[in-house]
């Protein structure tokens, strides 16, 4: 950096730079060397000095975030924060987690926690999970809210010791894994899994010493069970929310067919939360099985879909069916939820439908969708329940 013009915006920007030009510790040369910014980086904080446009871009954010954090720039670092969590998603959110933690940004991090528990099958299967520092990793295994299978969990660990074995050098081996792992491989609450999903998995993996593998078969079934170095409590999870759109429901007086036609409504939120599945209305004849296709939708695109199953057993009560996967769901903006049933055509509906609903911290707002073709709209009809995760 030449000291000049450029030096007198800087330090007219930051605190930091003041001080290098012209604080008590001021160097006289004629060029100060910056060696630890990346180039790209520090052109867009000298950008901003200039001419106060944040011009952000994903491979260089965090570049830019040590930055301007580094040279006490704070309404470029929040600006960097605010990019950060607009593309935050399950598959950089353990990257960001870490990142957060280093730059001590804690709405960063807590947003970085909302998405992990919620998608954490997603996130830990993710690419980015493998490139976290030990600490991170200690930190999410240890995490209760975790809304996932811990055979999803171990599988996840391993993947990362694998990485970690090829950073270090080091060939992929059971005991090199082991190594690398340290105490992290104790944190996964292996007694939580199944007996089969620790007989297909974890037993097989030669992560274990034969020692701890009998141990644990042991503890399954035996009525002495033996002492073992992994937590023997299942994770809480997260308990998913409902989301009712009917003041009541009713049958027979005016009869509702499921035809294989779409039931559709659209809705919005006043904060981000994950759409885990929707309650839907069974069979108003008695037990019934049926087949159903649930979708997502944003602005015609299709953000997730299922096609299953579900029983109802002549109540009016709602029966959920699940997206593989919660989806993440931004404020403010409309999203449409469908629903195709087959199966006994008679059913119970909805009636006295609200336009909005609040539940808990999150408000939801409803509205008609142009893709209904089966009569549900918001003062009646089917899709009664959105279920989330907030």
């Amino acid at each position: 950096v030449g000291v000049s013009l450029v030096g007198y915006v800087l330090a007219v920007g930051s605190s930091v730079f003041y001080a290098m030009f012209y604080g008590d510790l001021a160097e006289v040369k004629s060029e100060i060397h910056i060696p630890d910014v990346e180039p790209a980086a520090f052109l867009i904080l000298l950008k901003y000095m200039y001419s106060d446009e944040i011009d952000l871009e994903a491979d260089t954010v965090l570049a830019t975030l040590y930055a301007a954090k580094k040279y006490i720039v704070p309404a470029l670092a929040k600006a960097c924060v605010n990019f950060l969590e607009t593309s935050l998603e399950a598959k950089n959110a353990c990257v960001l987690l870490s990142q957060s933690r280093l730059f001590e940004e804690p709405e960063l991090t807590q947003r970085c926690w909302e998405v992990i528990d919620a998608q954490a099958e997603m996130a830990l299967r993710s690419e980015g999970f493998c490139e976290i520092d030990r600490q991170t990793l200690e930190i999410i295994v240890t995490r209760e809210a975790l809304n996932t299978k811990e055979a999803v969990v171990f599988e996840a660990v391993l993947n990362w010791a694998e990485a970690e074995c090829k950073r270090q050098g080091l060939p992929v081996t059971p005991r090199n894994k082991r190594h690398v792992l340290g105490r992290a491989l104790y944190l996964v609450r292996i007694p939580t899994m199944t007996l089969e999903e620790f007989a297909n998995g974890a037993a097989q993996s030669d992560i274990l010493t034969l020692e701890e593998t009998h141990s644990i078969f042991l503890w399954y079934t035996a009525t002495n069970k033996p002492r073992l170095d992994f937590p023997l409590t299942k994770r809480k999870g997260l308990a998913p929310q409902r989301c009712h759109r009917f003041q009541s429901s009713a049958y027979r007086s005016n009869q509702w067919r499921y035809r294989g036609r779409c039931d559709s409504i659209q809705f919005a939120v006043d904060r981000r939360v994950f759409i885990a599945g929707l309650g839907l209305y069974g069979s108003s004849s008695g037990k019934a099985e049926y087949s159903v296709k649930i979708e997502l939708k944003r602005l015609g695109v299709v953000l997730a879909q299922n096609l299953t199953k579900f029983m109802s057993d002549g109540s009016s009560n709602t029966f959920p069916v699940w997206f593989e996967h919660p989806v993440q769901v931004e404020q403010d903006t409309f999203y449409t939820a469908s629903a195709v049933l087959d199966g006994s055509e008679l059913s119970y509906f909805g009636q006295e439908g609200m336009t909005e609903v609040q539940c808990g911290k999150v408000a939801f707002q409803f509205q008609c969708s142009s893709d209904s073709t089966n009569g549900t709209g918001v003062q009646g009809g089917q899709i009664p329940e959105l279920i989330f995760y907030a």
